[in-house]
Parts: structure tokens; C-alpha cells; sequence
């Protein structure tokens, strides 16, 4: 089936998105493990399987309107230095991919998409979630400090 060729951009731009912080995620998250972080290794590994499944989804999108995915294109990534500025680079990342999404849906419903309305939606909420994730680990670093955040990121194991 032809795709709406504005809406493939727009599809191919959001791949690049999600493409993009797999990687940024995945790097974070072993960072974390490395350092002993268990509890963030794996709330960022999760993370980073739902981008993976964001991209499929786009890219199954996308090839349903007989378009070509690019998947060799990313943005910059962004990798933190400490865990505060992985947490802020991923907040900020995703803003601008709820931002992004937002807008891609307004240009679905303009060309009567809606399927690809729903898609979209159903990985916009997904999105928040992320958002919303963040955005508690920023109140508890501001409200407990980040060593005492840093320690409930680890597992106490029994010798």
C-alpha cells in the first residue's frame, strides 16, 4: 500500500529517534551494571528493549506503505558521564521524542491515517512512561541526594 510520502518522512525520522537512544539506553544501562547499579541497569535495559520494539513497530509501518526503512542513520547520541547525567540526557530525549510524536500524530489524523494514528499513539504512552520514570529519579536524587540514591540502585546480596 502508498504511504503518505510526508508521513514516511516523518515515520523514517522517528526510526532515527528510536534508533538513536537504543543505543544511548544500552550504554547507559551497562554503565550501571558495571558500576554495581543493578536496580538502574535493568529499569534502563527495560527501557531500551521498549525503543527496540518502537523501532520495529516503525519499521513494519513503514514498510507496509512500500517504504524503504533507514536504519543507518542516527542522532547524536548523548552518553552521561554519571548517573544524574544519564538520567537528564534521557529525560530530555525523551521530551523531544514526545514532542516529535505529538506532532507526527496531528499529521497522521490530517491525512486520514488511523492506523498509523494508533501506532503512534500506543508508543506515545509508552513514551510518557519514560518521562514520567525519569522525572521520579530526578525528585529522588533532588529530595534524598544522589549517594543515598545511588545506594537503593543496588542489590544487597546474602554471602
Amino acid at each position: 500500500m502508498k504511504g503518505n510520502k510526508e508521513l514516511l518522512i516523518v515515520l523514517n525520522s522517528l526510526l532515527e529517534d528510536e534508533l538513536t537512544v537504543i543505543n544511548q539506553y544500552v550504554v547507559h544501562s551497562e554503565m550501571c551494571a558495571n558500576w554495581g547499579y543493578s536496580k538502574l541497569h535493568m529499569a534502563i535495559r527495560k527501557q531500551a528493549l521498549d525503543e527496540m520494539y518502537h523501532a520495529q513497530w516503525l519499521i513494519e509501518r513503514i514498510i507496509f506503505f512500500d517504504g524503504a526503512p533507514t536504519v543507518s542513520k542516527l542522532k547524536r547520541i548523548k552518553i552521561g558521564k554519571t548517573v544524574f547525567e544519564m538520567i537528564n540526557n534521557d529525560y530530555n530525549n525523551e521530551l523531544e521524542v514526545v514532542r516529535e510524536y505529538n506532532e507526527a500524530i496531528k499529521l497522521a489524523r490530517e491525512v486520514d491515517d488511523q492506523g498509523t494514528v494508533d501506532l503512534l499513539t500506543r508508543i506515545l504512552k509508552m513514551e510518557e512512561g519514560h518521562v514520567d520514570w525519569a522525572e521520579k529519579q530526578r525528585a529522588q536524587i533532588e529530595q534524598m541526594a544522589i549517594e543515598n540514591y545511588l545506594i537503593t540502585q543496588t542489590e544487597t546480596s546474602v554471602s
